[in-house]
């Protein structure tokens, strides 16, 4: 099958694994305009493909994804119409993850922050490198944290430590996040991509409907719960997008990064 995706987003096919790979290594695979469309769209084009049976997601370079690109997000402040597509498409996102029929093990490489972070969380398994980490940082620069962190973090580990990493931004480390229910094991650097390998072929060797079904229902209970939560995080994420904090904030953080 030939897919229709931008080049920042590649899809590796080996027998029956695809693998999609976050491909901007130079910029940490922060997701700018067209990656944040790839990642929109490519679930759909994954569950066309009959001869797939489970994904890897990853990031190229030493990083899984730095979140959201500076000077994409910057751009927002004076383009209405650019921030409202993007948050439809962050909806849209999390949406095709949740109905995505595959198995999906997510291979993290690095740092995974904002909606990296959600992209590999809201995978069936999390696979982290021992130089992975999970971080949302949103609230650091003013906005509600609505792409999936406050309406899903809670779903997978106490809300008491919800709600810190989330208040916060801090960063979490591998092993940390295995134990908050984050992910799923830790596995050394220069193994993960053969141990997702591995799961993958297994997972491709299971009955077919019966690992399906086995996820449609699971995500169920994740559907059914996040529906109230997500549609309001959304809301409330554009609302604090207009504020004169988060320009103030985004503002100070584009201008020391860009000076380093």
């Amino acid at each position: 099958m030939k897919y229709d995706l931008p080049d920042e987003l590649i899809v590796e096919c080996e027998g029956a694994v695809r693998t999609v790979v976050l491909n901007r290594p130079g910029e940490l695979n922060a997701v700018n305009e067209r990656l944040h469309w790839g990642l929109a769209n490519v679930w759909r084009q994954l569950a066309m493909d009959a001869e797939a049976k489970v994904v890897i997601v990853t990031g190229a370079g030493r990083a899984f994804s730095a979140g959201g690109d500076l000077d994409w997000i910057t751009s927002f402040l004076e383009d209405p119409i650019a921030r409202d597509e993007s948050v439809r498409e962050g909806a849209q996102i999390v949406e095709e993850m949740l109905r995505f029929p595959l198995p999906v093990i997510a291979a993290v490489n690095g740092a995974a922050v904002g909606l990296g972070c959600s992209v590999a969380v809201l995978s069936d398994v999390v696979l982290m490198s021992e130089r992975g980490s999970l971080a949302d940082p949103h609230v650091a620069v003013g906005l509600v944290a609505g792409d999936g962190g406050a309406a899903l973090w809670p779903l997978l580990t106490p809300i008491m430590r919800s709600r810190e990493f989330l208040f916060t931004g801090d960063r979490i480390d591998a092993v940390t996040a295995v134990q908050l229910g984050l992910a799923s094991r830790v596995v050394p650097a220069d193994e993960l991509l053969g141990e997702a390998r591995v799961l993958a072929g297994r997972l491709a060797g299971q009955p077919v409907e019966a690992l399906r079904g086995t996820k449609r229902v699971v995500n169920m209970y994740l559907s059914q719960a996040l529906a109230g939560p997500l549609q309001a995080g959304f809301a409330a994420e554009v609302v604090s997008m207009q504020s004169a904090e988060h320009r103030e904030r985004l503002l100070a953080l584009r201008q020391r990064t860009s000076s380093r």
